[in-house]
């Protein structure tokens, strides 16, 4: 008897087929960058373009290419969840991130002064 569940899932060949079409497309784009030099940029780099695009159309068919489109849009959903800073909050954050950091660099450069006058006079 046929189970239902095992209707809607592909082969694994057929994923492997489409996984390797995929392959191809992308590289074809990139082999057309370089194959046609004597074609202008624009139309050079419209072949990576489409080869890309359709490479990721076909990979975006396969079984692992269906569960990352999945996960990008659950992401989506997650990060229009997240409370963000305001601009006040993330301006006032950087700030003390950069004081901070010329105050560890400095107490860094002057430790680092005063330990290698210490070892030339030590060795000096």
């Amino acid at each position: 008897m046929t189970d239902l569940k095992n209707m809607d899932q592909p082969s694994a060949s057929a994923d492997n087929f489409k996984w390797l079409v995929a392959l191809v497309l992308i590289a074809g784009g990139m082999v057309a960058y370089y194959w046609f030099t004597d074609q202008p940029i624009y139309m050079r780099a419209g072949a990576v373009a489409a080869g890309m695009i359709l490479g990721l159309l076909v990979a975006g068919q396969t079984v692992k290419g269906r569960a990352t489109w999945n996960f990008v849009r659950g992401s989506r959903v997650e990060m229009s969840k997240v409370v963000w800073p305001t601009r006040h909050e993330a301006i006032q954050t950087t700030l003390v991130v950069i004081v901070f950091t010329l105050i560890f660099g400095l107490f860094f450069l002057f430790t680092d002064m005063f330990l290698s006058r210490l070892t030339g006079w030590l060795l000096g």
